[in-house]
């Protein structure tokens, strides 16, 4: 790191302890994990009256959107604290989506006619490229634009199956370009894949000749959809965090709780041991994250590292802790009753998006110049 650099803050503001408390309140009303395992063994996994409940009480859909354009003028600071409560419940709402890669990619290249409706939750959007994509990836190919209109197809859209709205990269003759599709229109087809998650399924577009309008240019939109992408996977890593200190806290409260030869499981030196391990990977991905979070929100030329820091570490511990929660409660947590299995397939499936952990680590050594 230079001199140059500002000096990060990875403490909780008081406003974001109070925004904290508010979406922990809301979820413990609305997000119970009964009715989000429920919801999954139906047709339905998004919960869009939570979605609904989440935008106009707390107007968390525009925390990132500026004031101009309806939404609350906050940063990815704000977004961050939401995420992890989010990550805390595996909330199925199209917030990463819609909120974060959507909304980013829209706010970098101008293109603020949608943003009104989409802060205050009346319509949701998705950044049409497979979730895996990775920040600094090449422009997408899959799509062409021709006239207006658009042609190709992309596999694995995050929160696309529930958008109303897509924000589409494609090449044209005159290069790369970002274009705003109405899902509903002719030559448009989204088709809902069997996820992994099933709290954040993912889905194909279909484009075939969809009329489009152009959004951004050339460098524009290069930049646009990297800032996105690495807006989305900085802040994914708070997500990670929320599912990864579930896990512990449950563990933690289950090991207390649970008796084998007349003690408490949790009394046991070797379990004892692994979860202080865990407590301390997670309390250094804690701070990991916040500084992604804040490198992102202050404009820092330290941002890219710190975003590929931040994957690195969090996308390993959630897959790490729900392992370590669905081991240690034993014979229940195998069971379909028991939430865990939801947390260790969305730390699965996080792990992959935007970036796996190696992808991040060999960004990470190229960017600090450590070399092969």
């Amino acid at each position: 790191m230079t001199p140059d650099l500002p000096t990060p803050d990875l403490l909780y503001s008081e406003v974001e302890e109070e925004l904290r408390a508010s979406v922990r309140s809301l979820l413990d009303h609305h997000c119970r994990p009964n009715a989000v395992l429920a919801r999954c063994e139906g047709d339905q996994p998004y919960d869009l009256a939570l979605w609904a409940t989440l935008a106009g009480q707390l107007g968390l859909a525009g925390l990132a959107v500026p004031e101009e354009h309806g939404g609350a003028g906050a940063g990815p600071r704000e977004v961050a604290v939401v995420l992890e409560e989010l990550g805390r419940r595996v909330a199925p709402v199209p917030y990463l989506g819609s909120a974060v890669l959507a909304t980013t990619a829209l706010i970098a290249c101008g293109a603020a006619e949608a943003l009104p409706e989409l802060a205050s939750g009346t319509r949701r959007a998705a950044l049409a490229v497979p979730f895996t994509t990775a920040p600094g990836a090449a422009f997408p190919t899959a799509v062409t634009a021709e006239a207006g209109t658009l042609t190709g197809r992309v596999t694995s859209v995050a929160d696309g199956s529930v958008a109303d709205l897509l924000v589409v990269p494609a090449i044209g003759t005159d290069g790369p370009g970002l274009y705003a599709v109405e899902v509903g229109g002719a030559g448009v087809e989204v088709v809902r894949r069997t996820s992994l998650d099933l709290t954040r399924p993912v889905a194909d577009v279909i484009l075939a000749g969809a009329a489009a309008r152009r959004l951004a240019e050339a460098e524009t939109a290069v930049a646009a959809l990297d800032r996105a992408l690495l807006t989305g996977a900085g802040l994914l890593a708070s997500e990670q965090l929320g599912v990864a200190e579930w896990c512990l806290t449950t563990t933690v409260a289950y090991l207390k709780e649970r008796r084998q030869f007349a003690r408490p499981l949790g009394s046991f030196q070797a379990l004892k041991h692994r979860l202080a391990d865990l407590w301390l990977e997670t309390v250094g991905a804690r701070a990991a994250a916040r500084y992604a979070a804040d490198a992102l929100a202050s404009g820092s030329p330290d941002a890219a590292v710190a975003v590929a820091l931040a994957q690195s570490h969090c996308g390993a511990l959630a897959v790490r802790a729900a392992e370590e929660c669905i081991q240690l409660h034993g014979g229940i947590g195998m069971t379909w009753e028991h939430p865990a299995h939801l947390y260790l397939k969305r730390a699965k499936a996080d792990q992959l998006a935007l970036g796996t952990p190696g992808f991040h680590r060999a960004a990470l050594a190229e960017l600090v110049a450590l070399g092969a």
